[in-house]
């Protein structure tokens, strides 16, 4: 596999069937997650497993402090996580997560040589999250391919959001498709140490919703 990808692997659903379409299409995958000072950090082992089932080359963890900033319930334990759906953008939303992921996928990219960088955003079954928008994707790369010596030299980089207009059952059973294991996989805002899901807040619902609108078997663990 002469070609590469960079993977933004948090390890839940939606990365982990990203992962495994890039791997269909003959990339290279090189899987990136970030200890972000999230309260669900269980994610983090789920994106090891994950990485180690579907073979990538390599697994990087990067360290950020958004928690340092606050505002959002992922990032800030005096916010709390909503357990019923709301109004508007939740407060669920981490502020620029998605641009400061991107941002550091590209340039590890860049230093790879790898063009395309997928993300399991999605804008069909969602929180309403801005940075998950087909809008922000093609804003961001067009900042990618002006920002960068690549991109500049006219090599150029693909943000690959496959995912956007699917609905979660689709996802689903796309994933299957590939041989996701996805009893590896931890959605949950508030999972516990052992990535044990909730079952309650707005992630939760939705992963559900999908496996049932999929009728596919859950294997989703609960507190």
């Amino acid at each position: 596999m002469s070609k590469k990808a960079v993977i933004l692997l948090s390890g839940g659903l939606d990365s982990a069937t990203i992962l495994a379409q890039a791997k269909a299409e003959g990339f290279a995958c090189y899987s990136m997650s970030f200890d972000y000072g999230q309260r669900h950090r269980a994610e983090l082992q789920a994106a090891e497993r994950v990485a180690a089932q579907l073979g990538v080359v390599e697994h990087k963890v990067i360290g950020l402090n958004l928690n340092g900033i606050g505002g959002s319930a992922l990032t800030d334990s005096a916010i709390e996580v909503p357990e019923t759906p709301g109004e508007g953008i939740p407060v669920t939303y981490v502020p620029a997560r998605n641009t400061t992921f991107l941002s550091l996928a590209l340039g590890w990219a860049e230093v790879l040589g790898a063009r395309d960088i997928f993300i399991g955003v999605n804008a069909v079954d969602y929180s309403g999250y801005p940075d998950c928008r087909p809008e922000f994707i093609e804003a961001f790369e067009r900042l990618a391919n002006l920002a960068t010596r690549e991109g500049v030299e006219g090599r150029g980089f693909r943000i690959r959001a496959p995912l956007q207009n699917m609905s979660k059952a689709q996802i689903v059973l796309e994933g299957l498709r590939h041989a996701v294991d996805y009893g590896l996989t931890v959605s949950c805002y508030q999972a516990d140490d052992d990535g044990r899901a909730c079952g309650r807040c707005d992630s939760c619902r939705l992963r559900s919703a999908g496996f049932a609108a999929a009728r596919v078997a859950d294997p989703t663990r609960y507190q």
